[in-house]
């Protein structure tokens, strides 16, 4: 008896939990963002869904995650982080369970998928927003390194559904898919509990805060805008497309092009995130993200001017490396630059970057069609997108410096 009230206190008072929850937190999100599209022909061969109405999940789960971000602007602190990121955790395992349960409970299976996505898709918003805060909040030092440490686990957890899933399809069968969704939902449903018992602190109290008002007069909040919108237009202008790069750069199967592809992108960004969180204390962070983003530059021209595909798929490992610190480092200069935009300002922070994830993908695939199907030339058009980050972190150093 007395040892499991021991137990509870440790748990309650324990901030490392609060930090281990965190991560597993971030690996949710990647199951959420990762896991379907490994699905997506299997949705067409057994459902007989069209191309454009699978495009349209992937869209549609932007939609309901910008939107989430939007509205947890305003509702959140009201709400309090426990019940939100709990009420997350269990969206997100209802549909990832969802997604093999819904589809069979409507005439149209389409619409069981799409009931499936916004489920997950609003626990994989909420995730996003409240993820950084949490952690800043944290009565931990180091909080640069802390956040470059938690935005790995999303890296680990993209790398760990894209291995794990395919090991699955190959042993046991593609067709028992469904069995593998319901596995995936064990993680956050476990984590919704870990959440209901951890410390949480609030970053800023209500009355503290800046408002809406004073967030958007800053000048300094749309230069981090602009950065987190490079930010995520850095990163998936090449992550959604490594997979089809890899696969028609190196004429391999779809399964040896997920691992070379994407698997490799995550993995170095990964690498990326835990070095920062090593090396903190003696590297600059503005200076480390200027190099960066140079490198990203560096990486678009090898991926895209190559004509080695080695070469081009080392570009595509460089990249992942070079946008590693631009997300989290870009948290971690907000939580600097505005001390009192709370809860608000990381929400309008990760709306702006799914705008940007979704903006990177889509300049490369219009502008891959626009020159008769040439990706290489898509993915050549992303590097604006390093080079205004790079701008907006020299403005940001000039003006704090």
């Amino acid at each position: 008896m007395g040892m499991k009230t021991n137990r509870k206190i440790s748990i309650k008072n324990n901030y490392n939990m609060t930090l281990y929850a965190c991560y597993f937190g971030y690996i949710t999100q990647a199951i959420v963002n990762n896991f379907a599209p490994l699905l997506f022909l299997t949705f067409q061969r057994e459902y007989g869904i069209s191309l454009d109405k699978i495009a349209m999940l992937v869209s549609f789960n932007f939609g309901v995650q910008l939107l989430v971000d939007f509205l947890a602007a305003r509702y959140v602190d009201k709400i309090g982080y426990r019940i939100s990121m709990v009420a997350a955790h269990l969206c997100a395992a209802a549909g990832l369970m969802g997604i093999g349960v819904f589809p069979g409970i409507f005439a149209d299976p389409f619409w069981g998928l799409l009931l499936a996505v916004a489920f997950y898709a609003i626990g994989g918003g909420l995730i996003e927003v409240l993820v950084s805060p949490i952690v800043e909040a944290c009565p931990t030092e180091k909080k640069e390194a802390a956040m470059s440490l938690l935005h790995s686990f999303y890296c680990w957890g993209h790398m760990g559904v894209i291995l794990i899933s395919t090991l699955f399809f190959v042993t046991v069968g593609i067709s028992q898919w469904k069995y593998l969704a319901c596995i995936w939902a064990v993680v956050p449903f476990v984590n919704a509990f870990l959440f209901g018992r951890v410390p949480i602190r609030v970053l800023v109290e209500e009355d503290q805060q800046m408002s809406v008002g004073q967030l958007f007069r800053s000048r300094m909040f749309w230069v981090l805008v602009v950065l987190m919108v490079c930010s995520g237009a850095s990163e998936h202008g090449m992550s959604q497309w490594a997979s089809a790069f890899a696969e028609s750069g190196l004429h391999v199967s779809k399964t040896v092009g997920d691992i070379f592809g994407p698997c490799f992108f995550a993995l170095m960004m990964g690498v990326s995130r835990i070095f920062y969180s090593k090396a903190s204390e003696k590297v600059d962070l503005k200076k480390f993200m200027i190099f960066s983003s140079l490198l990203c530059i560096v990486s678009y021209l090898i991926a895209s001017r190559s004509p080695s595909a080695a070469l081009s798929l080392l570009g595509c490992g460089l990249c992942g490396l070079s946008v590693g610190i631009m997300w989290p480092g870009s948290f971690s200069i907000a939580a600097k630059s505005c001390p009192g935009g709370g809860t608000s300002m990381f929400a309008f922070l990760a709306l702006a970057g799914d705008l940007g994830c979704a903006t990177g993908p889509f300049v490369v695939g219009r502008a891959a069609q626009y020159f008769g199907g040439n990706l290489k030339t898509g993915l050549l058009t992303v590097i604006i997108f390093p080079m205004i980050l790079m701008g907006g972190i020299l403005k940001i150093r000039k003006s704090t410096d």
